[in-house]
């Protein structure tokens, strides 16, 4: 029997209340399919910041490392602590530390699922947001300047390496290669005029190694509009960490609801942990209540 160490962090608001669940049917599917699991917990959310001023311990990743893969719950408190603060001090440093590359988010009407797109029935949908998840629009390069004046400015750089533009790409060929083998680009390289010309010319190149693969670029704003549209035209959609983020969610929605959106942020190397969470949030309006879906 196989046997995998799972570290779990239920966050915060419905973030507690669909882990326990979500732990009850991965032990039932481990049983059903010879798999055993050993689970610790830790507290780590926006009360743990309220106590220690910090989202977790400055060990946490060293801590983590030994584990082989993370179940994370939510993050996001905005009444103890500002939600800039909170994800990037918890969700996407750990995305950094481990170079959780990938961003995983398939979207699949299933059965059961009332679509609000007229004539769909389960399976009419399913397709595959791929989305960088360690720079692009989040880079977090900048800053402010003549803070507190009439000058003030804020300025946030995008990051766009060769290195990861291209595993990302890379990534999602491979994906496409095992399903329906094509992938879409999201780029908005006719207003964008640096970064996404230069994602263009890098899915051009990744194409060309794909002969069997194949493939369309999209500007954002029109594949927001088939993606409501025509969803069944997708099988993998290849987007940056702002346009994949958008976009997991109107997928979602098309789905049925965003409750039962699934999301992995990996490192296909497995050389870190890769973590493993439902795409919604902490939804503090409802926490307590015992009606968040637990099944994503």
């Amino acid at each position: 029997m196989k046997s995998y160490n799972i570290a779990v962090i239920p966050g915060d608001g419905v973030g507690r209340e669909v882990i326990p669940e979500g732990v009850r049917v991965l032990e039932a599917a481990g049983a059903k399919h010879g798999i055993s699991f050993k689970w610790q917990e830790f507290p780590w959310s926006c009360d743990w910041y309220k106590a220690h001023g910090r989202m977790c311990p400055e060990d946490a990743p060293d801590i983590l490392r030994k584990f082989d893969a993370i179940y994370f719950g939510a993050v996001g408190n905005p009444s103890i602590v500002a939600d800039h603060i909170s994800v990037w001090g918890l969700l996407i440093n750990f995305r950094r530390v481990f170079d959780l590359y990938v961003n995983l988010r398939p979207v699949r009407l299933l059965k059961g699922l009332a679509c609000p797109l007229a004539g769909r029935k389960a399976g009419d949908i399913d397709y595959v947001v791929v989305r960088e998840n360690t720079e692009g629009e989040y880079g977090s390069v900048g800053g402010r300047i003549f803070a507190g004046t009439d000058r003030e400015a804020a300025i946030q750089q995008a990051v766009f390496s060769r290195k990861g533009v291209d595993r990302i790409m890379k990534y999602a060929f491979e994906l496409a290669q095992r399903r329906k083998k094509h992938v879409s680009s999201c780029t908005k390289s006719n207003g964008i005029s640096i970064t996404m010309p230069y994602w263009d010319e890098r899915f051009s190149a990744m194409a060309s190694q794909y002969p069997g693969i194949g493939t369309r670029e999209y500007h954002v704003d029109n594949l927001s509009m088939q993606l409501v549209l025509d969803p069944g035209r997708f099988d993998v959609i290849v987007a940056s960490n702002l346009f994949g983020d958008i976009l997991s969610d109107l997928g979602a929605a098309t789905a049925g609801t965003i409750g039962v959106a699934a999301s992995g942020n990996i490192n296909p190397d497995r050389t870190t942990p890769s973590i493993f969470e439902s795409v919604h949030g902490s939804a503090p309006d409802i926490a307590g209540r015992k009606i968040a879906n637990p099944i994503a």
